[in-house]
């Protein structure tokens, strides 16, 4: 399959009151067809990994096909050049995880690719860093606690961006974290509440945010359970 045959399908699946709708949720982009992810999936799986195919399809610009482009490429045959020219292409935070987490985070290049990203001023591109530290921290069950423990520093100091979709990513990022084990859930506890001292109202909602959740009932169960097994 190429990347026009993609399209043609595509193109037949839309759904244009489902990108009005996305619209509102702040998926603002005017090339897609509005079409849902658990159909996306089902075509990706259909066509199976295919590296040019994803770049053929990244190159239209297209949400959906984007989409596909991420589900479909191969994380070994990604490079950091193509994962730089990508990142800067992001334009909502929909298409920015769905790189983060069926791509990204599977490459060589993802730790450090995490905390450059973070150091970057443009709003998705420093989306992206702390979106893969959220991803790397449900992914990556190999990884030892030093790897998530080196990300905190980053944390804390991009707790201070207002820009709603940044100051996600980071609540995001410290939950994941505090959600790993015992261990890393007292780190990302302490450093919300390192956060939570800053004087800023973005850091003061990531950290309240993340204490509320890592330090509940349900987080402190699941985590004494895992650690009795």
């Amino acid at each position: 399959m190429n990347a026009e045959q993609v399209l043609d399908q595509l193109r037949s699946l839309a759904n244009p009151n489902a990108a009005i709708q996305a619209a509102r949720f702040g998926i603002d982009s005017p090339n897609t067809y509005g079409i849902a992810a658990p159909v996306l999936k089902k075509m990706a799986k259909t066509i199976g990994r295919d590296h040019a195919l994803a770049e053929a399809l990244w190159a239209t610009g297209n949400l959906d096909a984007r989409i596909i482009a991420c589900l479909v490429d191969d994380p070994a045959l990604v490079t950091e050049p193509q994962m730089e020219r990508w990142v800067n292409d992001l334009d909502s935070w929909s298409i920015c995880d769905c790189a983060c987490g069926y791509l990204f985070d599977k490459t060589p290049w993802a730790y450090a690719k995490a905390v450059e990203w973070c150091g970057r001023e443009a709003e998705y591109v420093k989306r992206a860093g702390f979106a893969m530290m959220a991803e790397l921290a449900v992914h990556d069950k190999a990884a030892s606690d030093t790897a998530f423990m080196a990300f905190l520093p980053t944390i804390k100091r991009g707790a201070t961006d207002e820009r709603n979709f940044v100051r996600k990513a980071v609540n995001w990022a410290l939950r994941q974290i505090g959600k790993r084990n015992p261990r890393l859930n007292k780190a990302a506890i302490r450093t919300a509440r390192e956060i939570q001292r800053i004087d800023s109202k973005a850091a003061r909602w990531v950290a309240a945010d993340a204490l509320r959740e890592l330090t509940g009932e349900s987080v402190q169960q699941r985590l004494a359970a895992r650690a009795a097994r």
